[in-house]
């Protein structure tokens, strides 16, 4: 089993939350500290600041990780990646550790201030 924190399009119920299903074991809610960015289509996330973003924990099925590999583009360490695979603590559960990906910088896109994917989503529609 992996445990690996997700916070836009691969959350329950979000676009691309089919690719984790199949190996999805349990989930339950989550922060990590840093900022989010809006990059269109699905958010990016750059571990700095002290802002608290609101995500999933997904516990899965080691196979999973492949497939989450494939859709975010991380083909390894010192790769051309489009998101890097680091591992992560929860920020109010330091217990609760895990993978997640995410953005070197911001890529010059606009922050998401109120620290959920979802929340945004929903105000911007």
């Amino acid at each position: 089993m992996i445990c690996v924190f997700v916070y836009g399009t691969l959350l329950t119920g979000e676009v691309n939350h089919q690719i984790a299903a199949p190996y999805l074991r349990h989930v339950e809610p989550g922060a990590v500290c840093g900022r989010l960015y809006d990059f269109g289509p699905y958010p990016g996330l750059v571990l700095e600041g002290e802002e608290r973003i609101e995500g999933e924990w997904f516990q899965l099925d080691d196979e999973a990780l492949v497939h989450l590999d494939a859709l975010e583009e991380y083909y390894g360490p010192g790769q051309s990646n489009d998101y890097e695979r680091v591992w992560v603590r929860d920020a109010l559960r330091p217990e609760r550790e895990g993978w997640i990906y995410v953005w070197n910088d911001s890529r010059g896109c606009a922050p998401i201030r109120e620290g959920s994917w979802r929340a945004y989503v929903k105000k911007k529609s």
